[in-house]
């Protein structure tokens, strides 16, 4: 049971050892002992980065329901990669600046861009158990023999062991596929087989290396969503079929990850392993599973990532997609299609493809 009370002008050392003030907020003390603000009474907020339609800046934001402060007054100059370079000091000062007065404006009035800028973007596959089962179906020969059934309860079992003995599959996207979440997507002339993977995203708060699975959530500032635009055709070599799979060209196309609209802090967000994740296309229900059905849960997942790469500040830890993606409905993506993504308590981003 944390230790929890009330705190007024009181001023205290964090767990970084630094001196803070706190002005009237309830706070509990956590798991390693620092006092930080009780997201139970607190007010939800979320960060992002936004620009004026008048001249175009953009800046860090605080959201509060429609509403978004300017953060640049309290932190002159920093994106939200900056807030995240000292997030545990900054985290409690925006607490504070969502229940103050401010020259808060009209979400609705803004152009709402990616939420933050990561230096490393990790993405981990084949990590949800019906996702790997229909997928398995979908590459075998089914036969008298070999029924889908068989094939669903054989994946199954494998996963099973994966799960319990194997460790996460990562690989790489590059910062600058990061897209808006609201912006249109050119589904690049050479394929015609362009797929959407709806996830969510652990975003890194405090540097992480070599991290232990029961601290790994510790680094972790917040979560928000991410749709993982895939090119089927270009996954498998076929030039070079030993090579195996070539992730670079499958993913990494101009704006082939929109993200957003917001980062939302871990202490509102619950438990990550019991939310829901919801595609539509041309208001279709296509992908809608919880993150229950994870392989690897976002704790092991950011552990597992730490023990090779440092993980900075900023940077993304993709979870991997669930069922429903468009090769499993038989239908990819067209030119005018509309994708809106949703993840509880994340928002929902909206992202119209385009031909080029």
């Amino acid at each position: 049971m944390p230790l929890m009370s009330i705190i007024s002008g009181f001023i205290f050392l964090d767990d970084r050892g630094r001196r803070r003030v706190c002005t009237g907020i309830i706070v509990i003390a956590d798991e390693r002992g620092a006092l930080v603000p009780d997201p139970a009474t607190s007010t939800r907020f979320g960060v992002g980065t936004f620009r004026t339609t008048a001249d175009g800046q953009e800046f860090a934001g605080l959201v509060v329901d429609e509403l978004v402060l300017d953060l640049s007054v309290r932190f002159p100059g920093a994106a939200v990669r900056d807030l995240l370079d000292d997030w545990d000091t900054v985290f409690p000062v925006l607490v504070e600046l969502a229940d103050a007065p401010g020259a808060w404006q009209p979400l609705a009035s803004l152009d709402v861009r990616a939420p933050v800028a990561p230096r490393q973007v990790l993405q981990a596959g084949a990590n949800y158990r019906t996702h790997v089962i229909d997928l398995a179906v979908q590459h075998s020969e089914i036969t008298a023999e070999r029924t889908v059934e068989r094939v669903r309860a054989e994946t199954g079992a494998m996963m099973d062991r994966r799960a319990a003995e194997g460790t996460p599959y990562f690989f790489l996207g590059l910062p600058t596929v990061i897209g808006g979440p609201f912006d249109d997507v050119v589904l690049p002339d050479y394929s015609r087989q362009h797929d959407w993977e709806l996830e969510l995203a652990a975003v890194i708060g405090r540097r992480a290396f070599r991290v232990d699975r029961d601290d790994a959530l510790d680094h972790v500032a917040g979560y928000t969503v991410v749709n993982d635009l895939t090119t089927r055709d270009l996954v498998f070599r076929k030039d070079m079929p030993e090579i195996g799979t070539d992730w670079f060209r499958a993913k990494n196309a101009p704006g082939f990850l929109p993200t957003g609209p917001f980062l939302v802090p871990r202490q509102f967000v619950g438990d990550p392993g019991d939310l829901r994740v919801t595609l539509t296309l041309n208001g279709g229900t296509m992908q809608d599973e919880s993150t229950k059905d994870m392989i690897f849960d976002v704790a092991a997942l950011v552990a597992a990532a730490s023990h090779t790469v440092p993980l900075l500040p900023g940077d993304l830890v993709l979870t991997g997609s669930p069922a429903g993606n468009g090769i499993h409905h038989g239908r990819l993506l067209r030119d005018g299609d509309v994708m809106e993504g949703t993840i509880t308590g994340l928002g929902t981003q909206r992202v119209r493809t385009v031909a080029p």
